[in-house]
């Protein structure tokens, strides 16, 4: 079972948030199927008899705050995929809040990367197939 049908991240400054989501989500294959002056939708909803999707909103609110605390994890294909969410992510504006690699205090397999956004709100992309035979990461 799946537990997220679909999230919000709210960021104060959209328009300065959008290339960082639209070039980390883009790596991990979700697509941008709305755009508004005030929320981007990224991924696909569930539809009656498919429910095996999900779906991301960020939305403008003058409100939002990030918390060293809180993140959110998306799950990527591959390890190729955690590597290329963190270059994204980089190369967007974001910043480094852990390299790609193995994190085995989670488990031998748990292969992960963790970006802040332009405003400080923590991602993680992760696989759960990160560990080959000897050690070798694929």
């Amino acid at each position: 079972m799946q537990a997220l049908d679909h999230v919000s991240i709210t960021v104060r400054d959209l328009k300065a948030a959008l290339p960082f989501y639209d070039a980390v989500l883009a790596a991990l294959g979700l697509a941008k199927v709305y755009e508004r002056e005030d929320a981007v939708g990224y991924g696909e909803r569930n539809r009656p008899g498919d429910d095996r999707h999900t779906y991301l909103s960020l939305f403008q609110s003058s409100q939002a705050r990030p918390d060293p605390r809180r993140h959110w994890c998306f799950r990527a294909a591959s390890v190729a995929q955690v590597r290329a969410f963190h270059a994204a992510g980089l190369a967007a504006g974001g910043r480094d809040a852990g390299a790609p690699g193995l994190r085995p205090h989670y488990h031998h397999g748990y292969y992960a990367a963790f970006l802040e956004d332009p405003e400080g709100n923590r991602i993680e992309a992760v696989t759960h197939e990160g560990a080959q035979p000897g050690g070798q990461t694929t």
